[in-house]
């Protein structure tokens, strides 16, 4: 009789998880309100400012600091006013390089989303506004890989490790993968 009741309550509970499964929206409910799909408005936000969003992780995870970073913790990481200037100058470029390709991969996505929306899509047209898109985010991604390539040229060894260490990362974090004496 036991048994009977074990075997019973395991089905109401599957049947109640698998109802709840089935009630719940879509994970992409509400973004059909969204004036561009695919972005939303902190991502077209980020893109305008010529913020990283995440984009070059492979860098700042393997030990080569971003610029804007630096700058934020010039005064922990003892940078130098020569430090400091040269960081800034590159922030300073890499705003000038990615806002415009911001700007660009902004407007490709809302015309992709646009021949969506009108039923205007085809599949020549698709391709195209996907490889521009494709091209778009490959060349944001690549300029700030770079500015972070340029970053660490101009820190020490230390300000690195202490770099990461300020930032969170594990004491492994861009050990054994980053270049040996950058300087």
């Amino acid at each position: 009789m036991a048994r009977l009741w074990i075997v019973m309550a395991a089905t109401l509970v599957a049947v109640g998880a698998a109802q709840a499964q089935h009630a719940s929206p879509s994970p992409y409910a509400g973004m059909e309100a969204r004036q561009i799909k695919v972005l939303s408005d902190q991502q077209i936000a980020d893109l305008r400012a010529g913020r990283g969003m995440g984009l070059a992780l492979s860098a700042e995870l393997n030990g080569y600091p971003g610029p804007i970073h630096v700058l934020e913790l010039g005064d922990q990481l003892g940078l130098s006013g020569e430090q400091r200037t040269r960081v800034q100058e590159l922030h300073t470029a890499m705003r000038a390089e990615t806002v415009p390709l911001g700007e660009r991969l902004i407007a490709q996505e809302a015309d992709l989303d646009w021949q969506f929306a009108n039923k205007a899509v085809t599949p020549a047209s698709l391709q195209a506004a996907t490889a521009e898109i494709g091209a778009t985010q490959g060349a944001l991604r690549g300029a700030h890989l770079r500015y972070h390539l340029s970053t660490l040229e101009i820190l020490t060894p230390e300000q690195v490790r202490r770099y990461g260490e300020l930032r969170g990362y594990g004491v492994s974090a861009g050990h054994g993968h980053g270049p040996k004496g950058h300087h």
